[in-house]
């Protein structure tokens, strides 16, 4: 090798690759990664990925007899492409998605991996590779190829106020969160907006008194709205794609597998309620398997949390359970590997899943509070 020389060395490199490139390029059909072949490679054998399949199915109530057909075409799908994007928030739905674990109810594989190899997570500032120029260039080509899944959490801020100023409540790369969105939803096959924030406006939506009217209506310091409000104004391109809501502070981690999973499956999304929320995990109040509905229904409530009846379990309604008008999957998929839920610690539900839950009076008229309890003959038991 000491003998030839550096010219030499890449004339025969140069000849080596156009060698290699030539036969790549005879068969001009492109090769397509199936997700087949991603978990093939990982070390996933056929027989793990039905078992997980099988153990989906049943928390999507999917008939049995339609999973050979569903993983077939899962395993001869091309790989999923996902750009995903962080506006006002808090990163805590990214933080439960990443610590997914499996669905032990349902005795179903690890949920880790398949996402893994069934995603292409082509662009995510928070767990992405790339940084800087690269990184936009990655969300860049996602975005080009089209048909991908856009997930989106946080709000979005206006980018003027009422008097025609720029906000600057959101400013990444020199564009505003709304020019981002814009830009990031105009090919996106589904958008998922994942949070109570992307899904309804959450915490950065919420009102406070207005410094300029003390007296007056309370206010959003940032004027948020949600990621569905948002595309809607953006026109009818936009007002017509297809939008999920996940949401929840954060959503449970297996929730939101689910739905992205659910969509990768079918190619179309679950059967949704009036918030666009995936049925399958929304369909029942979080009072509805409460294990202390039975004290609800018997009139056995705690009055205190360190009273006899917060001791025996009693029902925490009395304390601001919102559980009766919240519609969750805590109660059934439950929390961290189905360990359990917040009326299982001693805490009432403070409704994270629903429209205006930092905002909603228990009773109107009668102020906002985590622990003001709900008017008990409107609750149907």
């Amino acid at each position: 090798m000491s003998n030839v020389s550096k010219k030499e060395l890449r004339n025969r490199i140069a000849t080596r690759l156009s060698e290699h490139l030539e036969v790549q390029t005879l068969d001009e059909r492109p090769y397509i990664e199936t997700l087949g072949d991603r978990l093939a490679n990982s070390g996933v054998s056929r027989r793990s990925f039905m078992k997980y399949c099988m153990g989906l199915s049943a928390m999507m109530a999917i008939p049995a007899s339609l999973m050979p057909k569903l993983v077939e075409a899962a395993l001869l799908s091309p790989v999923t492409s996902v750009v995903y994007l962080s506006f006002q928030e808090c990163t805590g739905c990214l933080e439960s998605l990443v610590n997914v674990f499996p669905n032990t109810q349902y005795k179903t594989d690890s949920i880790e991996n398949i996402l893994l190899t069934a995603l292409s997570l082509d662009y995510s500032e928070t767990l992405m590779a790339p940084s800087g120029v690269q990184a936009e260039k990655s969300k860049a080509d996602a975005i080009a190829k089209k048909n991908y899944i856009l997930v989106v959490d946080g709000s979005i801020p206006p980018d003027k106020d009422s008097n025609n100023k720029p906000t600057g409540f959101f400013i990444q790369h020199g564009k505003t969160g709304r020019t981002l969105l814009q830009e990031a939803a105009i090919n996106a096959a589904l958008v998922v907006s994942v949070g109570t924030c992307a899904s309804f406006g959450g915490l950065p939506a919420a009102k406070g008194p207005d410094p300029k009217n003390p007296t007056g209506p309370r206010i959003s310091p940032t004027g948020a709205t949600s990621i569905q409000a948002a595309l809607k104004s953006f026109g009818s391109t936009y007002a017509t794609k297809k939008v999920i809501n996940v949401s929840g502070c954060p959503p449970i981690a297996e929730v939101i597998a689910g739905t992205l999973i659910y969509w990768i499956l079918n190619k179309t999304a679950p059967e949704l309620d009036s918030n666009l929320r995936p049925k399958m995990f929304y369909g029942e109040t979080v009072h509805d398997e409460c294990y202390r509905k039975e004290f609800f229904e018997h009139g056995q409530f705690v009055e205190s949390f360190d009273d006899a009846g917060a001791r025996k379990g009693y029902c925490l309604f009395n304390m601001g359970c919102k559980g009766p008008i919240t519609h969750n999957a805590c109660t059934t998929l439950k929390w961290n590997q189905g360990t359990g839920f917040p009326m299982e610690a001693g805490h009432g539900c403070l409704g994270c899943s629903e429209p205006g839950f930092w905002d909603k009076e228990a009773i109107v008229g009668q102020g906002i509070g985590f622990y003001k309890p709900l008017d008990i003959n409107t609750v149907d038991d």
